[in-house]
């Protein structure tokens, strides 16, 4: 029996970018000792009070099918949140909770485009967002950035491809370069999209880890709260990873009908997350500066790292938790770097080219383990690069 092509293109013929990642898990299965700075997966828990909260939420009965588009009290509670943040008027209309961000990327490109669409997205690019993007029948056109330029697409060539296009995917802060689009870019951006028609999907799952700048939702932008799907998650704000809870924040019309498709597919989230989402959201920026705080401190320990050598080079860190490191001057490859340094040094970071053409040459690196053991395994990095220049 053959399988659809929609299932099987889902990572165009080739990779799925994790190669690395794989990699170093089974070096660890097999009890190697790698320093893993592959994936956004905090080196804390979750917190002992939210699990409390989720387990009695559990125990009070709330384990059976919760509201579809999510329970009413989450909704109000994610609607008052994003408001106070963005000064937009939100609702719980304007919310649908899924399990996590990434399917809320998933249904944000069946709302916004029809199967053959083009659908536009940055390179580099989160490793997902092609595959979501052909999952959902819709067809993905990368624009391609500059390292020189901090990859901040060219207005130019995006103009250009819009007229083709439905939609337009961004991720700010960026995951993998840790820039955050300020205003002039996400008004440049605005205005394509509303010449050329286009919907918005902003991926802004790292707004609450800005180290530098300042975030800024394309949503409270002129007209925009009307062609703009935010998409938000409980994963990194809060370390919930495996919570899987997120949302989509939108007109009311295009939640509606987000409503309808999580009925025909994940039928919503289990209560007590939900229930446990809620009670961690309300206990507002403290919690979330907490949680924050360790990436901030690393990505000064990566600053001072560097400073006293030219071979690897930091992207402009502005927020997420990760550092893109340009590597050119070594003369390999992302991809060579990588699988050199884990199988020489046991430290797995991840190819640029896991990421799209344009972060060719760059390694990005997941601030992800203790203070002391990622000031370690990054100067055994740099001292990789410097002796195994090509």
């Amino acid at each position: 029996m053959n399988l659809s092509t929609r299932i099987t293109n889902i990572t165009g013929g080739g990779s799925d970018g994790w190669d690395v990642f794989y990699k170093a898990r089974r070096m660890i299965a097999a009890g190697t000792q790698v320093a893993e700075l592959t994936i956004g997966e905090h080196d804390i828990r979750t917190a002992p009070d939210i699990l409390k909260n989720m387990h009695q939420a559990a125990l009070g009965g709330h384990t059976g099918y919760a509201a579809v588009p999510g329970t009413l009290s989450l909704r109000k509670t994610v609607a008052d949140r994003i408001a106070a943040r963005t000064g937009v008027p939100t609702t719980a209309d304007n919310i649908l909770i899924t399990p996590g961000g990434q399917a809320a990327l998933f249904a944000a490109h069946i709302a916004a485009c029809d199967p053959g669409d083009t659908a536009l997205y940055i390179d580099p690019y989160y490793a997902t967002y092609p595959g979501t993007i052909r999952g959902a029948g819709a067809m993905p056109r990368a624009i391609v950035t500059d390292p020189a330029q901090n990859f901040v697409p060219n207005m130019d060539v995006l103009a250009k491809a819009a007229p083709a296009a439905k939609s337009l995917l961004i991720n700010t802060p960026n995951n993998p370069t840790g820039f955050i689009y300020n205003q002039h870019i996400l008004e440049q951006i605005s205005g394509i999209c509303r010449t050329h028609n286009l919907w918005l999907i902003s991926d802004e799952v790292y707004d609450t880890q800005i180290w530098d700048g300042t975030h800024i939702s394309p949503r409270q932008l002129p007209d925009m709260a009307n062609r703009t799907l935010v998409i938000g998650s409980m994963s990194k704000s809060h370390a919930m990873t495996g919570s899987r809870i997120g949302w989509i924040c939108g007109p009311a019309a295009a939640i509606s009908h987000l409503a309808n498709l999580a009925t025909h597919t994940t039928y919503g989230v289990p209560g007590y997350i939900q229930d446990a989402a809620e009670y961690a959201l309300q206990q507002g920026a403290a919690l979330e500066a907490e949680i924050a705080a360790p990436f901030n401190r690393r990505r000064q320990i990566t600053m001072d790292a560097l400073k006293a050598q030219n071979m690897v080079k930091a992207i402009p860190a502005q927020g997420a938790m990760y550092v893109m490191l340009d590597i050119r001057a070594t003369g390999l490859s992302g991809i060579n770097f990588a699988n050199t340094l884990l199988d020489t040094e046991h430290i797995a970071v991840m190819p640029g080219e896991s990421f799209g053409q344009a972060a060719a040459g760059h390694v990005r690196v997941a601030m992800t383990i203790d203070d002391d053991r990622y000031a370690s395994a990054l100067q055994k990095l740099i001292t990789f690069a410097q002796t195994n220049a090509a």
